[in-house]
């Protein structure tokens, strides 16, 4: 809810901060309440003199001024022009925009902008940041070599503060001319809905199995590979040489990558559910908090001969089948794997201290020198375990 501030006169003392209720009559009956004024007498007006009448033009933070029988807003000083009840100045201006003609007042095109052009080009004679406008055409309406369409959503933002494009309107277009303006606030806006109109009008579509062998035979061996936030969501990548490739925030959901080699590869906060991992290598692979909720790495391989540890710290794995596995000295510290398929998987040293091992099946898993400290073993199944439960480093 938009909020303003409410003076009896130009001294700005004894103001009151309130909120702007939904219609005129309404926002007039709660001033009327806290001046002690008569609701019927109160006329408002914006600090440049213009009287209000619709609760829409009201700016949030904006300063209104009281005008009724007890109270008057009149003369104010520097340079604001003079208002009052008998004598209103209508400050409103005409601009042709690339041949559309546009009606604004002075006060929408300086109040939320004041150091744009716009706000420049039409400041009073006093203000710092003057400076001429430009010539007229036969109605008297200030001209501007600029697109009228993308100017519309440009005039509209102004008034209310919005940024409201119709479906036909680029915004990359409305974001040129917002630079061109000076319009410092509503780039950011635009900015963001330029990325959206991208993502939408499918720059967003996974990769292929052939955009991925090209790049890759493309890309040096001494260049790192990025695939950061790429889709490759249902891509069949099975038996390729990924290896070292930067998968960060990547979509591969769904995807075969079954007896790939992903050694090394960054898979932080990737999304690789329900993904075909099996027989994959993902020596000292980094998979910080990646989303493996459904995938099938049976057989994966996870133990490099050189020492370099696999790290899935707050890897989600939950109801992933892990069967068969060789994850010697992993780290899945805080991971969950609440219903996963662990058995027969080898898991020496591996850390998994706080992981959520709940209705986890370990039969048959080898879990010697295992740090379980802190671990969820609620219903987990050990049956058949190559090395007593006791015997893994429950506590460090």
């Amino acid at each position: 809810m938009k909020r303003a501030s409410i003076y009896r006169n130009k001294e700005e003392k004894d103001g009151k901060l309130m909120a702007v209720e939904d219609t005129i009559k309404d926002f007039k009956k709660a001033i009327s309440l806290e001046f002690n004024l008569t609701e019927d007498d109160i006329k408002l007006y914006s600090s440049y003199g213009c009287e209000i009448n619709d609760i829409r033009v009201i700016r949030d933070d904006e300063k209104l001024y009281l005008s009724s029988d007890n109270c008057d807003f009149a003369k104010r000083e520097g340079n604001m022009h003079v208002y009052d009840e008998k004598n209103k100045v209508s400050d409103w201006i005409k601009l042709n925009v690339g041949g559309k003609h546009f009606m604004t007042s002075r006060s929408t095109l300086l109040a939320k902008e004041p150091l744009s052009m716009l706000a420049r080009m039409f400041a009073d004679d006093n203000n710092v940041y003057l400076m001429n406008p430009s010539a007229k055409d036969s109605t008297g309406a200030y001209l501007i070599d600029r697109s009228p369409e993308y100017f519309e959503p440009i005039l509209n933002y102004l008034r209310h503060g919005d940024v409201i494009l119709d479906k036909n309107v680029n915004p990359r277009g409305v974001l040129e001319e917002a630079v061109f303006y000076g319009l410092d606030s509503m780039i950011p806006q635009l900015n963001h809905l330029v990325d959206k109109s991208m993502s939408s009008s499918g720059n967003n579509q996974s990769l292929t199995r052939m955009d991925v062998i090209r790049l890759v035979i493309m890309t040096p061996t001494t260049s790192e590979l990025r695939f950061q936030g790429v889709n490759l969501a249902g891509a069949d990548l099975n038996r390729l040489d990924l290896r070292y490739i930067n998968f960060k925030y990547a979509c591969l959901s769904k995807c075969n990558l079954s007896g790939a080699n992903l050694s090394h590869c960054c898979l932080e906060r990737a999304d690789l559910s329900h993904a075909n991992l099996e027989g994959a290598q993902l020596l000292g692979v980094k998979a910080l908090c990646a989303n493996m909720e459904g995938a099938n790495l049976k057989g994966c391989n996870m133990e490099d001969p050189v020492g370099s540890r696999a790290v899935m710290e707050g890897v989600n794995l939950k109801g992933a089948n892990l069967e068969g596995s060789n994850m010697a000295g992993v780290n899945l510290r805080v991971a969950t794997l609440k219903n996963a398929n662990l058995q027969n998987c080898d898991l020496r040293m591996a850390v998994l201290a706080g992981a959520d091992l709940e209705c986890c099946d370990l039969s048959g898993s080898d879990l010697h020198e295992a740090n379980l400290r802190g671990a969820n073993l609620k219903d987990a199944a050990f049956e058949l375990m190559l090395t007593p439960l006791h015997m893994s480093q429950t506590i460090r």
